[in-house]
């Protein structure tokens, strides 16, 4: 981690993440499937990084190996985690993070678009569980206890803000921001919107943004790149 970064951020130095980054920044990276697969990867690597760090494991019984051997079992902690992609993007790193856990989580969305003129977020779509569980309401979902949030981008980072405040207004007492680039002023953005509750990680992080809230040199509009809407 960055000597100059808060201690709740981290970009990742991994070299194969940092070469993979390279292509998903290339031009001559136009496809589709090709960005969809870099931004997988790169989601991965910044997944397990993350979790080693952000998750536990706590007994769980006892289990038998296929020889007949007795073994101690281990589960995640915390047992009620949920991931929210931040549409549009942010979809193409579900499966990412969906394969690295050891069950899969409830997968809650929320969509978010940034105002061109205001550079501030707009919410267009949120499908949070608010009921939670009551006498009358026994199977209720309340808030988990950690959300997995996931962006591709945080460039100004009004987006990812306005996530961390939605989440932490449903009652969620952790979040893990994953995201595939940053702009160093977006993550110290988002790191300081709740420093005691939010890590964020970053599989790489870039100096600044331009005039229309874009990262240089970035990786371009990735949602219009993951599902070939360039030019509309």
């Amino acid at each position: 981690m960055a000597a100059d970064l808060p201690r709740n951020a981290t970009v990742s130095s991994h070299p194969c993440l940092r070469a993979k980054l390279s292509k998903l920044r290339s031009s001559q990276t136009t496809s589709a499937g090709d960005t969809k697969a870099l931004v997988n990867d790169i989601a991965t690597i910044v997944g397990c990084e993350a979790f080693a760090k952000s998750l536990k494991v706590e007994p769980n019984g006892k289990d038998t190996s296929p020889l007949g051997y007795e073994f101690n079992v281990e589960k995640l902690s915390p047992s009620h985690v949920s991931l929210m992609p931040i549409m549009r993007s942010g979809l193409a790193m579900v499966d990412a993070i969906q394969n690295l856990l050891p069950e899969p989580v409830p997968v809650h969305h929320l969509g978010l678009f940034r105002d061109t003129t205001t550079m501030s977020a707009v919410e267009y779509y949120n499908n949070l569980p608010y009921h939670v569980q009551s006498k009358s309401n026994p199977k209720g979902e309340g808030p988990s206890e950690l959300t997995i949030l996931v962006d591709p981008i945080i460039a100004t980072g009004s987006t990812a803000c306005a996530a961390i405040d939605t989440l932490r207004e449903w009652g969620v007492k952790r979040i893990v921001l994953i995201s595939v680039l940053v702009s160093k002023a977006g993550l110290m953005r988002a790191a300081s919107q709740w420093p005691e509750g939010v890590e964020v990680w970053a599989g790489g992080m870039d100096g600044e943004t331009d005039s229309r809230g874009m990262i240089k040199p970035g990786l371009g509009d990735i949602g219009d790149r993951l599902y070939m809407t360039i030019g509309k």
